[in-house]
């Protein structure tokens, strides 16, 4: 291959036979001359066009007022950048010049990016701190309470700086605790995503495992430099913090320091050592403390129940003795029994009074036959006599009607009208159930003195009375045969018909 020094700096005079290159062998020229002669480079530029590739690799263009310079971050190099690439940021850039032959087009390799200033560093602070704002991390509604005193502590931390044997002497100092410790870098490349990492990491483990879950988070490091605390301040250890289940304390830097961790922590420690005596009290002052507690409550109870016995004493001198109070209820028992039974007797005898009465005023069946037996004599007799004086006129009419007709047809027609009237009479005494008592039947009454209709009315054993032409027996009724509850009553043929 031709090297690229080979090359003419002008065009040979005409007719000079000077060699051919190919596209590529001048491509690869080029490139290796660039790479050559800016092996390695420091770029200071703003970022714009700024995107993540599907692949992990970052595409960015370096630019200032008069040139811009694309630029890529291979994925191996983009894990470990100490800053994540924003449009707008200006940077440092440092990396090697090469070239991409397929498009004739030089890039910068980059390698490591730092913020070009305290300036551009603390604007992107603010901006980042309002977007996270916005998004509710900093509120105070999701600040949590810490323990009063955590039976485990977490700490996140380098574990060979000051910074942890620091919080282990101040722990031990007001009052022992369990400790464990995850080692974490505090400051450069990868230290954001390693402090989020153990962050994430405590609140992943299971309460009652092999490794026991921390009551109590502490996210420490010592001071520095804006740029050396820088990791503290990256999106995502400020989302770690915000989502983190265990209370946590941050102590970044000294009292001067601010990070965004402190804005997304449940509290916020000027120094590691003052979070260690956030952490938990002193055990003296905590012990002095249960014993005034508990002396207090001793006294206050004692009081009360001094105050109750007072009051109670009193109430009972107020209050009759129970045995006495007994006694008069028990007078009072006896009083009430015994007008209770004063008043019965009385009660009852007036009701017994009343009832006697009413059964005077109530007529017996005998008397309310005996009656109606009257009525209708006496209903027949007005009968008869209407009858006779009717008979008589019709005579008297008869006669005067016969003074002036045939003395034969009178005479047949007086013999029809004493038949139709003698007919009429028989008709009559027939209805009468005394007429029907003398023919042999009886009449039967129940203990009532209603008269019983049909054989299914009677009972065995029930009380009845027979009434015969001539008086009354009692009977009492007997079971029933199965041929006579079987036996049907002709009913009698004749001129009068049945009256029962």
């Amino acid at each position: 291959m031709t090297d690229f020094d080979s090359i003419p700096e002008s065009p040979p005079p005409p007719g000079h036979n000077a060699g051919e290159l190919t596209v590529s062998e001048l491509s690869q020229a080029i490139k290796r001359t660039l790479e050559g002669r800016f092996e390695r480079v420091r770029v200071k530029g703003e970022i714009s066009g700024f995107k993540r590739a599907a692949s992990g690799h970052l595409y960015l263009m370096l630019k200032d007022e008069n040139a811009a310079l694309k630029s890529v971050c291979w994925k191996g190099n983009a894990a470990r950048l100490g800053i994540i690439p924003e449009d707008g940021m200006e940077v440092i850039a440092t990396g090697r010049i090469t070239t991409y032959g397929d498009r004739s087009e030089y890039q910068l390799v980059i390698e490591r990016l730092e913020l070009a200033g305290i300036g551009a560093l603390l604007k992107m602070i603010e901006e980042r701190k309002k977007k996270l704002a916005a998004e509710g991390l900093f509120n105070a509604e999701r600040k949590r309470p810490l323990p009063v005193l955590p039976t485990i502590i977490g700490i996140v931390t380098s574990p060979t700086g000051a910074v942890i044997r620091d919080i282990l002497h101040r722990l031990g100092d007001r009052f022992p605790r369990h400790v464990l410790l995850w080692p974490v870098l505090v400051q450069g490349e990868g230290a954001a995503a390693q402090v989020a990492a153990a962050i994430r990491g405590f609140n992943a483990l299971e309460p009652g495992g092999a490794v026991p879950r921390p009551d109590l988070l502490i996210v420490a490091r010592g001071g520095g430099s804006i740029e050396d605390l820088m990791a503290f301040n990256e999106e995502i250890v400020v989302r770690a913090a915000a989502e983190s289940a265990i209370p946590l304390i941050s102590a970044v830097g000294h009292e001067t320091d601010t990070t965004l961790i402190d804005f997304a922590s449940d509290r916020r420690a000027p120094t590691p050592t003052a979070a260690a005596e956030m952490a938990v009290p002193v055990r003296a002052e905590l012990i002095t403390m249960l014993g005034e507690i508990g002396h207090r409550l001793s006294s206050t109870v004692n009081r009360r129940l001094g105050e109750a016995r007072l009051a109670i004493e009193g109430l009972a001198r107020g209050i009759p003795e129970p045995m006495r109070l007994i006694q008069e209820k028990a007078q009072s028992l006896d009083g009430w029994l015994e007008r209770w039974a004063n008043a019965r007797l009385p009660y009852f005898r007036r009701r017994e009074d009343r009832v006697a009465q009413l059964r005077a005023e109530l007529k017996t069946p005998h008397q309310q036959l005996a009656e109606a037996r009257s009525a209708i004599d006496l209903a027949a007799n007005r009968l008869g006599a209407a009858f006779n004086l009717a008979l008589e006129r019709q005579h008297r009419g008869l006669e005067r009607i016969g003074n002036g007709l045939n003395p034969r047809l009178l005479s047949e027609l007086v013999a029809r009208k004493r038949t139709a009237l003698d007919h009429l009479g028989q008709l009559l005494d027939s209805y009468s159930y005394e007429k029907v008592l003398e023919r042999g039947f009886a009449l039967v009454r129940d203990a009532a003195g209603k008269p019983v209709l049909t054989a299914a009315a009677v009972s065995s054993g029930d009380t009845l009375t027979l009434q015969f032409r001539d008086g009354s027996v009692d009977a009492v009724a007997g079971g029933k045969g199965p041929e006579k509850s079987k036996r049907k009553t002709t009913p009698p043929t004749g001129p009068q018909g049945s009256l029962l």
